[in-house]
């Protein structure tokens, strides 16, 4: 229920402050499973993306989300937990198993999942290559991905700030559903796994006009903060 009241609260002063925008909004199927595939950029995106949606969508989320001490981790724990985001590992192996179960849930339930493919926010806002877990979650599902590019969310609230900057109008791209059905039974197939995602991507790419990275987000972290500090040195 908290979701409802947060998006009757909280949208109309979104909407009065940063005039969020959205294009394709009806190629969100009104029933049945969908995932929805996003481009990571902001925390913002969490509040952006969903605004102009008549369903609910559950969104995976960092376990960190859960796990925060004192008075900021209670009420980030409480927030997200009602608002529908469920925890995941992002550690690998069983944890990453168990996350996909998790989708599946969702999905077969009838439900919207909210996903984003390169696994964690993007360090510089470009696009960076995503990870195979969406295509696995779309083949077992059997459901529709529809790609969601976020707009201007990284100028807004860039990584590492509190608070999202004024006068920059964030918006939201709904691209048409993606079939793949063609490689429904193959979901061990590393190679389909692979084409899939990067046929999301793809799409993504499209959409968002961002700037594409072969190499997963993560690394790319990795990469920054070691010339970071090398520099510093």
């Amino acid at each position: 229920m908290l979701y409802w009241v947060v998006k009757v609260i909280l949208g109309p002063i979104l909407h009065i402050v940063f005039r969020p925008w959205a294009e394709g909004a009806d190629n969100v199927p009104r029933h049945g499973p969908a995932i929805l595939a996003g481009n990571h950029l902001s925390f913002a995106d969490h509040f952006i993306g969903p605004l102009h949606l008549r369903r609910k969508v559950i969104s995976l989320g960092k376990s960190d989300y859960f796990t925060g001490s004192g008075i900021k981790g209670f009420f980030t724990r409480l927030f997200f937990s009602g608002v529908g985001t469920l925890p995941i590992d992002r550690s690998g192996g069983k944890a990453s198993e168990a996350a996909l179960r998790t989708g599946l849930r969702v999905l077969r339930e009838g439900s919207v999942l909210g996903i984003y493919p390169e696994g964690t926010r993007s360090p510089d806002g470009r696009l960076y290559k995503g990870k195979t877990g969406v295509a696995r979650l779309a083949l077992e599902a059997r459901a529709p991905v529809i790609p969601w590019a976020m707009i201007n969310t990284f100028e807004m609230m860039p990584p590492g700030r509190p608070l999202p900057r004024l006068g920059i109008r964030p918006g939201v791209r709904f691209g048409k559903p993606l079939d793949f059905s063609r490689y429904y039974g193959m979901e061990d197939d590393r190679l389909v796994l692979r084409a899939v995602t990067d046929e999301i991507m793809y799409a993504l790419m499209e959409l968002s006009e961002q700037e594409y990275v072969d190499k997963y987000a993560a690394s790319a972290k990795l990469e920054i903060e070691r010339a970071a500090r090398a520099a510093k040195a």
